[in-house]
């Protein structure tokens, strides 16, 4: 794809495609994630794009750039249905959990995008909408601007690695993932405990826990973190002793009666 973007008013396709549909950018971005759910990366270009969308593939340049744009469209659509359907309930350490686990939930049904877009910043309307939320929840709680900040940037970098991670993992082909599980049998239930004692000691455990994503015990661990963090909002008892708030004159004021007294 070419710099040859459409204006956003001018984008609208009016003949429907060999498919009966009219195109449109959320048509795209569907496409191309099913696309690439079945050939990966490789489904990120014109030509693919228009005949599986039964377009003339010059069609497509009404609405992307060029494919890093599609890319980034594709990234937010990802993060736009992880946020369907969630609310805020109030509860600051629920709804981060859940946000969190529905990211991670996301980026697993969509692996082959996942790796390709995780790590990646869109701008756009469903990223922006997300970290507003985020910051809601803690600006709300009473984290502190700079406090809640720093957790928020913690709190989407490790939700998105894991999401990455796991996602890379389930996008490898079933032989290969089925010689990853291997190993653990293969290679790490042989140590020896003299060697290695440690993985000898442990090892029906750390099989049976390597099976599943570290991601939900990670989410548990960062959210008692930055509970421990959180500023405890003064007490009835702390507020009654200190008294109101004594009135502080207004600065330059008496400069100002002065002058105008002169």
């Amino acid at each position: 794809m070419s710099e040859r973007v459409v204006p956003e008013g001018s984008r609208q396709r009016r003949r429907p495609t060999k498919q009966g549909a009219v195109l449109s950018e959320r048509l795209i971005v569907e496409t191309a994630l099913r696309l690439i759910a079945q050939h990966g990366a490789e489904a990120l270009s014109v030509r693919r794009l228009g005949a599986a969308l039964g377009a003339d593939p010059t069609a497509l340049y009404r609405y992307f750039r060029n494919t890093d744009a599609l890319l980034l469209a594709v990234a937010d659509e990802m993060i736009g249905r992880a946020q369907e359907g969630w609310t805020a309930t109030g509860d600051w350490q629920a709804d981060l959990r859940e946000l969190g686990l529905r990211i991670h939930a996301c980026y697993q049904a969509y692996p082959q995008a996942a790796a390709l877009a995780a790590h990646r910043t869109t701008g756009r309307h469903h990223e922006t909408r997300a970290v507003e939320r985020i910051l809601g929840v803690l600006r709300s709680a009473g984290f502190p601007d700079a406090l809640a900040v720093r957790v928020y940037h913690a709190f989407v970098d490790q939700a998105l690695a894991f999401a990455a991670q796991d996602a890379a993992a389930l996008a490898l082909p079933p032989a290969a993932q089925e010689k990853e599980a291997e190993v653990w049998h293969a290679v790490y239930g042989r140590l020896a405990p003299d060697t290695h004692p440690n993985i000898a000691a442990t090892f029906p455990l750390l099989a049976a826990d390597m099976r599943d994503s570290g991601y939900p015990f990670a989410l548990e661990l960062m959210l008692a973190a930055v509970a421990a963090l959180r500023p405890s909002p003064p007490s009835v008892r702390d507020r009654a002793v200190a008294g109101p708030r004594p009135v502080q004159p207004v600065a330059g004021a008496h400069n100002a009666r002065a002058l105008t007294a002169g």
